[in-house]
């Protein structure tokens, strides 16, 4: 090999360098672009596309990993191969960055006014909205990126229009006063999967309700007091004995002159608090229903800004919600209507994006009058249409789907879709239109006001596998990629927007969107728990990516990506698989200095491999094996297998025990030995390469840029397809029997800590005359591999009195001691480090039996310490079991 020829991989994989080499020429290449070639299976995915606000986080990082290794995988399979990117335009968090930008200037939107905001946030995304597109390049995502998309683009939002109105004139939206979740922060309407529901430590008030008649009273029990203000009726069970004598009566308000009636109603739970609910239309969602069946009144007494209003009464008129709160229990018990106050650990809601205690209240919206598109998704996933991957999510599914609202899609801010609809002035007429109206289609006056809501953010992403590919043009990407083949996704967006898209698709397109859906975890820290700013452990993907590089920290996603498992991620196991990464640089630097001239004639040798030796025969069976189980495992979302089929195929048999037996015979004297060595060293490296290229794709890329011939791209070089003639059981038997041998030798060494020059004899028993032969036959690569003096296999033998024993199957191996360790020495010595180890258990051991210190510690304290018992325990056996061996020798 020439020096020249040496440059071609350095040293040491330098992943900094090679990743920027390798974008650059992907790019360059435009090996990403989808192809729709007549006759080939297609592939598709659309990329949940991130917020245009966002940066790349861990869940962003496993997310599109995940996709980035199936998408590789179909491209080099030879399929048509589509996956689309693009941002979504994240109405509420978008106006809220660009609204603190505005703050620092000293102003408001309003300042600027609609357009000029509008404006204002196309600015802002021209500067700044491409930062996560960057970031996931940076990933290695082999998305077709001359089809970003952004979900108010032009297209998406023709598409969006479009959707709107077939809906609105279906009678599948409407405009109606309603019960909704409102973020007093952000001024706007909340769906159901835009609250965030926080366990918090509050307080349930009693409070005495008196007969309007004076002869008793009844207690309620309520968690926001404040809302009693807007009470219209008190409800309990129909059932509950307690009340039977209510009937008919009412209940007079504490800190009002009103009078509400007692009703009865088989919501009420029976068996929180007193029994006994108040009941507020406006401001309860539960209660609005109540409110609806005895037909009660809704009293609205907070406003939008989460104040008190007139309704509220001129004591509390002004007072900021959580205030009046303070006010009206101060009240209460000054007036004697407080009767207790108990602790209470419930869930609060809270604004998904500001973090603001949502309001329930009513309020004129649009919604989607789900019910008929649900019962499509719905059937959809029990006919098999669809695949939820894991099956754990089926029963959430339905559940959630069979029990579905109405979906609230109007929000009060300005950066979104603008809803299509325009009032007319004159005569008042609702008109909705794809194309904004010249005039009224009743009167003809061109007074036409816009609607100034836009629409919800989930509303446009629920499109987003057909209007990406241009619907509602019949486009020649729909009829080659529709319906998409998987979606991948975390499973906390699973009714945000995985069931929306369902419906959507179904309704528009008359069939799924994908299918096959992929659910994975969210990414937690190595003790399980969530990862966030305030407790200090956020592992940063990109911090990470510069620190280990890219491909470790995909190697490591993927090797945790286990279906319906939690992901614990931890540093050093991404640190491991560093390590990993630079086995398999180094394996292949071995292998150039010897197949860089490796000609055709030579490769062909893996052709006729009943030709070749053991060793040869058992890796290309052991290859066509593992891409056999590679590919089985892709086919069905098995990420983790992926991983794991990969890595001991790599480090255990390709590197440890393949590398090693070939190098007598790659430096053979022999030409014969040499070249078959040659031909299949680099036919399993190329394979290596490609089965890794989907998970790792720089360094492959880099290792096969450098392999012999002519060579295109690793991204688009086929994927490896199972050698049925290299399939060989008996060679794989053969092999394992001699590994297992060299193993227990090995372990005989390791354990009574031979010294590694010293050459020590060995004898094996085997009655089995054609593995003795077999035996027999590799006695000197057993003997060099094992650093022995000498090696015999016997058919019968009895076992030595000084030796140690191995047993592998019905095998023995019998080691002689003997002479080969001082045993009062290491006797001595083994006794001191028992000594220290049972030290250090009892302390442990002390530890954990402490109550106190169980009761204290966090928990991952007490994993750690458990973790560490065990350790000293296993320690302790192993010396335990060397001292016995010892005692043998005497």
């Amino acid at each position: 090999m020439t020096v020249e020829d040496e440059k071609l991989l350095e040293k040491s994989y330098q992943f900094a360098a090679v990743e920027e080499k390798w974008l650059s020429r992907w790019q360059q290449s435009g090996c990403f672009a989808a192809t729709m070639e007549p006759g080939r299976p297609a592939f598709s995915i659309v990329i949940p596309p991130p917020n245009v606000t966002g940066v790349l986080h861990v869940g962003h990082a496993l997310n599109n990993t995940l996709q980035d290794i199936l998408t590789r995988y179909h491209r080099m399979c030879g399929d048509n191969t589509l996956w689309v990117p693009g941002t979504d335009h994240a109405g509420i968090a978008t106006q809220n960055v660009v609204e603190r930008q505005l703050a620092e200037e000293g102003k408001g939107r309003d300042d600027l006014g609609r357009e000029a905001f509008i404006a204002r946030v196309w600015e802002w995304r021209r500067e700044k909205g491409g930062r996560i597109i960057n970031q996931l390049q940076k990933l290695g995502a082999s998305c077709d990126w001359q089809r970003e998309r952004f979900t108010m683009d032009e297209g998406l939002s023709q598409a969006v229009r479009e959707v709107f109105v077939r809906l609105y004139r279906e009678g599948l939206i409407y405009k109606g006063d309603y019960i909704v979740n409102w973020c007093p922060r952000c001024h706007t309407a909340l769906s159901d999967d835009e609250v965030e529901h926080e366990e918090q430590q509050g307080k349930l008030y009693h409070i005495r309700y008196p007969f309007a008649d004076g002869s008793g009273e009844v207690v309620v029990a309520t968690t926001r007091p404040e809302t009693m203000l807007g009470d219209t009726g008190v409800a309990v069970h129909p059932d509950d004995e307690r009340y039977q004598h209510l009937a008919g009566t009412g209940v007079r308000l504490p800190l009002t002159d009103r009078v509400i009636p007692v009703v009865f109603d088989q919501h009420v739970d029976r068996e929180f608090g007193t029994g006994a609910l108040k009941v507020t239309p406006a401001h309860d969602r539960n209660d609005y229903e109540i409110g609806l069946r005895h037909d009660l009144p809704r009293l609205k007494v907070i406003d939008d800004k989460g104040f008190m209003n007139q309704a509220a009464g001129p004591d509390y008129q002004g007072l900021e919600r959580f205030a009046c709160r303070k006010r009206v229990v101060a009240d209460l018990e000054r007036l004697g209507f407080l009767l207790r106050v108990e602790d209470l650990d419930h869930a609060v809601g809270h604004c998904y994006r500001c973090k603001t205690v949502s309001e329930p209240t009513t309020s004129l919206q649009w919604f989607v009058a789900v019910r008929p598109l649900a019962d499509q998704a719905v059937a959809a996933v029990r006919e098999g249409r669809i695949t939820l991957h894991p099956k754990s999510w089926y029963n959430t599914y339905y559940n959630w789907m069979e029990n579905i609202r109405d979906w609230c899609i109007s929000r009060q801010i300005w950066w979104g879709h603008r809803i299509p609809a325009w009032t007319c002035a004159d005569c008042g007429a609702l008109i909705v239109e794809v194309e904004d109206p010249v005039a009224c289609p009743q009167c003809a006056s061109t007074s036409l006001a816009q609607e100034t809501d836009v629409l919800d953010t989930w509303f446009s992403s629920a499109l987003w596998p057909f209007s990406t590919m241009g619907w509602p043009q019949p486009t020649r990407e729909l009829a080659t990629f529709y319906p998409t083949s998987v979606l991948i996704t975390s499973f906390d967006i699973l009714f945000f927007w995985v069931a929306r898209m369902m419906m959507m698709g179904i309704h528009f397109m008359g069939e799924v969107p994908f299918r096959d859906v992929y659910l994975h975890a969210l990414v937690r820290d190595k003790h399980g728990k969530k990862m966030s700013k305030s407790t200090g452990n956020v592992i940063d993907p990109l911090v990470v990516m510069e620190e280990y590089g890219t491909d470790a920290m995909r190697f490591t996603l993927t090797a945790f990506a286990a279906q319906g498992r939690e992901i614990r991620l931890d540093e050093e196991r991404i640190e491991g698989y560093r390590h990993f990464i630079n086995k398999l640089w180094n394996a292949a630097r071995f292998a150039l200095m010897h197949v860089a001239d490796c000609a055709p004639e030579v490769r062909a040798v893996v052709d006729r491999p009943a030709t070749l030796p053991l060793v040869h025969r058992w890796i290309l069976s052991r290859t066509s094996g593992v891409v056999a189980e590679v590919r089985l495992a892709l086919d069905e979302f098995r990420f983790n297998d992926v991983a794991s089929a990969n890595y001991q195929f790599i480090w255990r048999e390709f590197c440890d025990w393949y590398l090693e037996w070939i190098k007598a015979d790659l430096f053979s004297a022999e030409p014969l030995a040499r070249e078959q060595a040659k031909g299949v060293l680099l036919t399993v490296l190329e394979t290596v390469v490609k089965l890794m290229h989907p998970i790792t794709p720089f360094v492959t890329e880099e290792i096969w840029s450098v392999l012999p011939g002519e060579r295109s791209l690793l991204a688009t070089a086929p994927f490896p397809e199972v050698r049925r003639e290299w399939q060989d059981k008996a060679a794989e038997e053969e092999m394992e029997m001699l590994m297992g041998i060299i193993t227990g030798i090995r372990n005989i060494r390791s354990e009574a800590e031979v010294h590694p020059s010293q050459r020590i004899e060995a004898t094996v028993v085997c009655a089995d005359p054609a593995r003795a032969a077999a035996l027999a036959a590799f006695a000197t690569a057993i003997a060099d591999m094992t650093r022995l003096s000498s090696f015999t296999v016997l058919a019968e033998a009895s076992r030595p009195t000084d030796a140690a024993t191995y047993i592998y199957k019905d095998i023995e191996i019998f080691v002689p001691m003997k002479g080969l360790v001082d045993v009062a020495a290491e006797q001595a010595r083994i006794g001191r480090e028992r000594g220290k180890v049972e030290a250090k258990l009892v302390q442990v051991s002390g530890k954990l039996a402490n109550e106190r210190f169980l009761a204290n510690a966090r928990p991952e304290v007490v994993a750690g310490e458990r973790e560490k018992m065990a350790e000293l325990e296993a320690r302790l056996a192993k010396l335990r079991e060397a001292e016995e061996r010892l005692r043998r020798l005497e």
